[in-house]
């Protein structure tokens, strides 16, 4: 393979190193939310520049980082970025098919279009993770009412009906717990128009997230397992160290290489496992790109998961994972906004106290909706019990 560089004149890469983007480029980012803000703050202080495409003006993103725009579907828009970038990402997955093909063929997308197109579909991605050796939950592609019957009768209930495409954040799901809910389940998520999965309802005692990367190069990292707790089906916390004993810490981390490896990742890959009370871990959901679990790394690891991001893609050597600090990073949604900047404008008494540091990340979203994403907050702590007494003693999440 030909090896190219591209950035500051004068470096050197290996033949076999493949195409290098060094600092002085420009990173483009499909996609103007939180998690290409924080890409584009991090890849910064490397020496990148950073360019997005968003709908929204002034988008978080488009606030640290020159914007166009324009639609994710608007091509002439989507080659603009390309005309700007050195090297392209996207902070989500739903990213137009004909988009990305055109962005394939017209510039350098390392991550490339496969890898979205098996996570764009739960049914793709559930094979895709059985094929690199790791179990996910019973699951049956259903079709008709009749046939959802039939699945749930071999699962049992309660079990979970979701469509094959377009859910997060507990949309696109329905929690079948009796045969009465059946009818409407099958009514309401099959308007989306799209293939619906059932899947057997795994009895967890723990939710784990792991993000690995892997660069061109072909080299490997992973960060410490985050063990996750929702509330509403959105992220509420995520707790590092886990609580998990070292054998399990030890598999979590296997599996998220082996599902990397396996599905030839650039860049990023969030794992999403359920650990059962007998050890077993399955995996429930992939996101090829930064994740929400992994936010704690931006103070508490010795690299992000976005400088890993933007080192990954530009196949720059990958940074040191380890872990700095017990940390607990908490989500701010709307509703918490306001008590949080009131607790911002005085001194942390509570902090000071218990010998934690929260830091705080707010995303610059315009309109604080009830249960969207504004912010988070890392917890850095001596001890993660220390972390979540601090969140607990706060009034911002009572609300």
């Amino acid at each position: 393979m030909n090896e190219t560089v591209s950035g500051v004149a004068g470096a050197e890469a290996t033949a076999d190193e493949g195409r290098v983007i060094l600092p002085g480029s420009t990173v483009g980012i499909l996609g103007g939310g939180q998690l290409g803000r924080m890409l584009a703050l991090a890849g910064s202080a490397l020496g990148y520049r950073f360019v997005t495409l968003d709908p929204t003006p002034d988008a978080p993103c488009g606030q640290v980082a020159r914007q166009i725009t324009a639609a994710y579907d608007d091509r002439e828009a989507a080659r603009e970025l390309a005309g700007q970038a050195d090297v392209i990402t996207y902070e989500f997955e739903n990213v137009d098919a004909g988009v990305a093909d055109m962005l394939m063929r017209e510039s350098y997308v390392p991550q490339g279009s496969r890898l979205l197109y098996t996570t764009q579909h739960r049914l793709r991605e559930k094979r895709a993770v059985e094929a690199a050796g790791a179990r996910v939950a019973p699951y049956a592609e259903i079709g008709s009412e009749r046939e959802l019957r039939e699945a749930a009768a071999r699962f049992g209930l309660p079990c979970v009906l979701k469509t094959a495409t377009g859910g997060y954040d507990g949309k696109g799901q329905f929690v079948i717990r009796s045969e009465e809910e059946i009818p409407e389940a099958y009514r309401l998520l099959s308007r989306a128009g799209t293939e619906l999965v059932l899947e057997q309802f795994v009895r967890f005692e723990k939710e784990l997230s792991v993000i690995a990367a892997r660069s061109p190069r072909g080299e490997t990292s992973v960060f410490p397992p985050a063990e996750n707790i929702h509330v509403d089906n959105i992220l509420h916390l995520s707790i590092v160290p886990a609580r998990i004993g070292g054998d399990v810490r030890r598999e979590a981390e296997r599996l998220a290489l082996r599902i990397a490896e396996g599905l030839g990742v650039i860049g990023l890959i969030a794992v999403e496992m359920f650990l059962t009370a007998d050890g077993e871990l399955f995996v429930n959901e992939l996101a090829p790109r930064p994740h929400n679990s992994g936010h704690y790394t931006m103070e508490a690891c010795r690299t992000s998961q976005f400088e890993q991001h933007v080192r990954a893609i530009c196949n720059l050597p990958l940074g040191d994972t380890s872990l700095l600090t017990p940390v607990v990073m908490v989500n701010v949604l709307g509703e918490h906004v306001e008590p949080l900047l009131a607790r911002m404008a005085r001194p942390d008494e509570t902090a000071a106290k218990l010998g934690v540091a929260p830091k705080v990340h707010l995303y610059g979203k315009r309109e604080a909706k009830s249960k969207r994403k504004m912010g988070h907050i890392n917890v850095l702590a001596p001890d993660v019990d220390a972390a979540l007494k601090w969140i607990a003693e706060t009034t911002i999440w009572k609300v």
